[in-house]
């Protein structure tokens, strides 16, 4: 009854049609598979979604290129009016969505509505940008010339994002390349489509207000569609949230065709504890890092690396910690952690910890399934590792934190960057010339360094992405907004000759 309510206020069916396009409405694509959406709480059936067939996706995508034609000519800031009033919209629905992304993910019901935060915040960042797409004017050598630069709209882009941020990294892509001109085909994660539904239904009531269509679009399906994705030469750019093992098939597909990729893939984080740190704040931060979403974010704190003249007390303080996190409901108060996404985490869960003691680690807490909560419940589990051996420099998907010692902070740095992965880092230390060690070009290797704060909760404000493995991508914040556009180098002579640059004779 609760999850009907839910989607009722979103205006989600019970079932609903895999792929659509602005205003002119849901594609009845007839012919497409179910797709059915299951609680993870509780294994309980919220809805099904009719997938996109071939035929679907051909409609969607001419339906978006016909839409680029005119939204590009749209100015900036007119475009922005539009994320504006997308902001405004998520606003009214920011309860409902928070907890239908908790119904539909398992995340609890704060970090929902954080999530849909972050959306209506990118939204306001995006308004700003709108008159903020400045390009540069650089002085020519040669005499009566001007040079300068420009960017243009690139054209309709493929955004591929994953389960656990449902709605923010898809508006992370959407609203910035909204204002540059860009319209968009969302494949949202097969797990949680009822989620991209409802914002695509948001979506649509926004663009029907500003007399447009196109703009954002959706086709629902499994890896197939992703597949025909990133295989169309129409898309000239393809955003891609996932593993690395589909990252790299996304990337080599796109550049064979010699598109643009934007790539968020795994991470592997870990927070460095300097024997002079806060230890309150340190543990405060580690929490939340390894244990929040249940350790399904890209961001989640996965290592911790510990000076060995406090590793037995941070190490006491965190098991203390641990013992106490309220496990059960995403949708009831005072829940700090829910359920995994599914049985097939669950399972990486399990094996990840068989590993992890056949490769000498000791188990200092949980471990262990809870199934008198529901079909995906597990305990939040610390392991001391000896040494960074090949399953901790992989990621597992789940709350598992690898405890690790080390004796100076070169040796930490080491430890730290011995990770095929790069993407969220963190040192905890009151040492000033620590801290700028470890964000200096010989400390942390990945996209985001913090000193005091952990691997988790990036502010929209700044780019995010990360180094090596995560795959060089940038989103949000920042200057991410020029991967969606084209740039433009253009000089005017504004005399009656005809010099030549680096001053070549020719012809006379």
């Amino acid at each position: 009854m609760k999850a009907q309510k839910i989607l009722d206020k979103l205006n989600v069916q019970a079932i609903n049609p895999g792929a659509c396009y602005g205003v002119d409405g849901w594609i009845e694509d007839a012919q497409g598979s179910e797709l059915a959406s299951y609680n993870p709480a509780s294994g309980e059936l919220l809805g099904k979604v009719i997938q996109a067939t071939r035929e679907g996706y051909e409609a969607v995508v001419q339906a978006t290129q016909k839409a680029f034609e005119t939204w590009r000519n749209v100015p900036a800031p007119k475009r922005g009016q539009l994320i504006r009033d997308l902001g405004d919209a998520v606003r009214e629905m920011k309860e409902p969505l928070g907890d239908l992304i908790a119904l539909e993910m398992g995340k609890i019901r704060v970090e929902g509505h954080g999530e849909v935060q972050e959306m209506i915040d990118i939204c306001d960042f995006a308004v700003g940008l709108s008159r903020q797409l400045y390009g540069l004017t650089m002085h020519s050598e040669r005499p009566q010339h001007r040079m300068y630069e420009q960017w243009h709209p690139l054209g309709p882009i493929g955004i591929i994002t994953a389960f656990n941020f449902p709605v923010a990294v898809w508006s992370w892509n959407s609203t910035i390349a909204a204002v540059c001109g860009d319209t968009m085909v969302w494949k949202p994660s097969e797990i949680t489509p009822l989620t991209s539904v409802a914002v695509q239904n948001i979506c649509n009531r926004v663009m029907a207000d500003h007399g447009v269509s196109g703009v954002f679009s959706m086709v629902i399906g499994a890896g197939e569609v992703g597949q025909w994705l990133t295989e169309d030469h129409r898309l000239p750019l393809i955003s891609f949230t996932g593993s690395i093992r589909t990252g790299r098939k996304v990337a080599q597909t796109v550049a064979a065709r010699l598109g643009r990729t934007i790539l968020e893939l795994g991470g592997n984080n870990g927070i460095i504890v300097e024997n002079d740190a806060d230890l309150d704040l340190a543990v405060r931060a580690i929490l939340f890092g390894a244990v929040g979403t249940a350790g399904q974010r890209c961001t989640t704190t996965r290592r911790l690396i510990m000076h060995k003249d406090i590793a037995g007390e941070l190490t006491g303080r965190l098991v203390k910690a641990y013992a106490q996190v309220p496990i059960g409901d995403p949708l009831e108060e005072g829940t700090l952690m829910g359920p995994l996404v599914n049985e097939r985490a669950v399972q990486g869960y399990l094996t990840a910890i068989e590993n992890a003691k056949m490769q000498g680690g000791e188990v200092l807490y949980g471990g262990n399934t809870l199934p008198e909560l529901g079909p995906n419940y597990v305990q939040p589990t610390i392991i001391a590792m000896p040494q960074q051996t090949p399953l901790v420099c992989d990621e597992t998907f789940a709350p598992i934190l690898y405890l690790m010692e080390y004796e100076t902070l070169d040796e930490a740095i080491e430890i730290h960057n011995g990770v095929p992965q790069g993407l969220s880092s963190a040192i905890f230390t009151t040492n000033l010339l620590k801290a700028e060690r470890f964000l200096s070009v010989n400390g942390s290797d990945c996209g985001i360094a913090n000193v005091n704060i952990g691997t988790s909760g990036a502010e929209i404000g700044g780019a995010f992405g990360g180094e090596k493995d995560t795959g060089g991508g940038r989103e949000a914040g920042s200057d991410s907004w020029k991967a969606y556009m084209r740039r433009q180098t253009n000089t005017i002579n504004y005399s009656r000759q005809l010099p030549l640059a680096q001053g070549i004779k020719f012809g006379e």
